[in-house]
């Protein structure tokens, strides 16, 4: 037996077994056995959840070997992928036969089906989450069974087995409407909180891919202005000394040795951060679209994220900077604020509206507690919906009147999974 952690350390586990299948057949046989035998089977991805959606009890399956392209369809468009292609891997693919995703998160690591099953989901308000790109899914059920389900067969199972939570069986391979491949012309600028807000609509309607970063203790911003573009030529990368050190400051090596430093001396954490806001300076480049959208993350940290309606962000942000400017707790991480079309999948959380997504983060080495809780205390009325993925306090009871079709989905469970051979703690809080 071996200990399992997720990425951000905030669940471990000890599984009886782990089993790096070989193929689909191989875990089939798995998971009828295993069902058998009342075990528990859970597929583990880059296990880049901060909740425990990914945490295996008692068998951990690792799906390295179901990855890459099986097949594309040149005239739709449509690419069947192997459920463990991670993302970083999975956008070069795509390139080289021509095509791209229409949108992703902000970051890379994830596995393709890991992604989608928690609800990752990008910016854009012409835009849906990656789940929403969806034409089809492949999993194997309970009893061993493979299930197919795409919008010509099973079709009315897909707005479910898209966006599935893991919970209604082993996701092994996902058919994606994919796009001509697309560059994006990136503007990074700095700005102040109070002008963003007041332009908020302008923004969010007048850029295909609009997010900003706010600065805790501070009132400044850097805004992020994506425009897609189809022209190859326009390719303008940023060079490569200007990536790293943007990337540094903002995200990995330099921003983890402020941490660190501020950990052990948090007075100086509002300062700092004025310095490091005033450091981002204006930049403009244009790259493929998978380059640009997302990214490799190297600093630890915890992280809730919340879907309210779009119109609700204004209020809620002014919530947050009234609790911070009291310092009753020193944040270094910027809050990121994303935005997203309406969807008609069972458990997005941007089923039925227009969504906006509200990020917070606390360093892996502070206790995030007290932060995340004064956060979560301001969204009530809003019927805020968690990220699947991203630590939050709901359970079933709660959660089932933010989601219209949440006793359809539990139904289902019941009838793919009866015996909860994919259930796990967290699962079993969040579905009941």
């Amino acid at each position: 037996m071996a200990d399992w952690s997720n990425w951000a350390g905030t669940v471990t586990s000890r599984p009886g077994e782990t089993v790096l299948v070989r193929d689909v057949a191989h875990l089939q046989l798995l998971c009828e056995e295993s069902a058998l035998a009342g075990r528990r089977v859970k597929a583990v991805g880059a296990g880049h959840s901060f909740t425990g959606i990914a945490e295996p009890t008692d068998v951990l399956v690792r799906m390295d070997r179901l990855s890459g392209i099986r097949s594309v369809d040149e005239d739709t468009g449509r690419v069947w992928v192997h459920a463990g292609t991670p993302l970083h891997v999975l956008g070069p693919e795509l390139r080289r036969r021509g095509l791209a995703m229409t949108n992703l998160g902000d970051i890379d690591r994830q596995t393709i089906a890991g992604a989608v099953s928690t609800g990752t989901h990008g910016t854009g308000i012409g835009f849906t989450g990656l789940a929403g790109q969806l034409t089809g899914v492949e999993l194997v059920q309970a009893d061993g069974s493979l299930l197919r389900v795409t919008d010509s067969e099973n079709a009315e199972l897909l707005p479910a087995v898209a966006l599935s939570l893991g919970a209604l069986g082993i996701v092994t391979a996902l058919e994606i409407q994919c796009v001509p491949k697309f560059l994006l012309h990136a503007v990074e600028a700095p700005a102040t909180l109070d002008e963003t807000l007041d332009r908020i609509d302008e923004y969010v309607d007048g850029t295909d891919h609009f997010e900003f970063y706010w600065f805790p203790h501070t009132d400044r911003v850097l805004t992020k202005s994506n425009t897609r573009v189809t022209d190859a030529a326009q390719r303008a990368p940023l060079p490569a000394w200007r990536s790293r050190l943007d990337d540094d400051l903002l995200s990995n090596k330099l921003f983890g040795v402020l941490n660190k430093a501020t950990t052990r001396a948090p007075r100086m954490i509002p300062a700092i951060n004025q310095v490091s806001a005033r450091a981002l300076s204006r930049r403009e480049f244009t790259d493929w679209s998978y380059r640009v959208f997302a990214s490799e993350r190297d600093v630890v940290f915890r992280e809730t994220e919340m879907a309210i309606p779009r119109v609700a962000v204004p209020d809620v942000l002014g919530q947050l900077r009234s609790w911070l400017s009291r310092k009753v707790e020193v944040v270094t991480f910027p809050v990121e604020v994303r935005f997203a079309a309406a969807d008609e999948l069972w458990l997005s959380t941007a089923q039925g509206r227009e969504s906006g997504y509200i990020a917070i983060h606390q360093y892996a080495g502070r206790d995030h507690r007290r932060y995340f809780e004064a956060f979560w205390s301001m969204l009530a009325g809003l019927d805020a919906r968690p990220h699947w993925g991203k630590m939050h306090n709901l359970d079933a009871s709660e959660l089932r009147s933010r989601y219209p079709k949440f006793d359809d989905f539990t139904a289902l469970r019941d009838r793919l999974d009866p015996h909860r051979v994919f259930s796990n703690p967290y699962l079993d809080r969040v579905l009941g």
